[in-house]
């Protein structure tokens, strides 16, 4: 099955939030995306609020309960207490478990899982136990005792931190390199029976290398890159695009 895309909605907001105005609209991008193919749409809602915002939660919700039922809404964000009580309360089909610290510009790393399983667990239950698939952020370094760990919490999914991969958009030996851990990575998560997502950095010129090391790669969430890329060629050609990337027939 080809990957699935999952739109990030952050920079949209952030480039709204620039200003005192209701634009761009998170709600009109997101119809977009969905109208356009896109599996899914995802969020980081920081608890400083500098992109998504709390409020915009309950409406990217309704968007996909009534317009597009089949499509999901993944929640990204660090396991405080505030931050499941969200969940709880928005119901999203994923909420993704990341390690950042709040005053974090972005996603930079998975988590260290011999020293956090033991503190993911009882998280991961009491998401699961919501109805929420639950995937964790982790390196791909090809660590596959870590990968081991992550099984143990209890997760459906982890997510490969593709930011490095991202970063050799110049220097192609180098992504060979790295989209080589990311898929020995995967192989682990594949033998211990746990799904596999992958996000940071992705585009159009370097999808298409990760989903052929990978095929059973079940989602992609891209922000920045798309953002970008529907500056050029607008929302709905932009995911078009993508979805071509990810091995998608249109």
């Amino acid at each position: 099955m080809p990957t699935k895309l999952s739109v990030n909605l952050n920079a949209v907001a952030m480039l709204r939030n620039r200003r005192d105005l209701p634009w761009p609209s998170v709600e009109a991008l997101g119809r977009i995306a969905l109208a356009a193919g896109s599996a899914g749409l995802t969020v980081h809602p920081r608890p400083d609020q500098r992109h998504i915002r709390f409020s915009d939660l309950p409406v990217i919700r309704a968007l996909i309960d009534d317009e597009f039922p089949t499509a999901e809404f993944n929640i990204e964000g660090y396991p405080s207490e505030d931050f499941l009580a969200l969940c709880e309360k928005i119901q999203p089909e994923q909420v993704t478990l990341v390690p950042d610290d709040p005053a974090q510009a972005t996603s930079d790393h998975g988590f260290d899982f011999r020293a956090t399983a033991t503190m993911l667990k009882p998280i991961v239950a009491r998401l699961k136990k919501g109805g929420m698939r639950v995937s964790l952020f982790a390196d791909g370094d090809g660590d596959v005792e870590a990968v081991k760990l992550a099984k143990q919490t209890g997760a459906d999914r982890i997510e490969l931190y593709t930011g490095p991969y991202g970063g050799c958009f110049d220097h192609p030996e180098k992504a060979l390199e790295i989209v080589e851990h990311l898929g020995r990575t995967a192989d682990a998560a594949r033998a211990e029976g746990m799904g596999v997502n992958a996000g940071h950095d992705l585009t159009v010129a370097n999808l298409p290398m990760l989903v052929t090391r990978i095929p059973d790669l079940a989602e992609v969430s891209i922000g920045h890159g798309l953002t970008a890329d529907a500056l050029e060629y607008g929302m709905a050609e932009t995911v078009r695009r993508f979805r071509r990337a990810c091995g998608q027939s249109l």
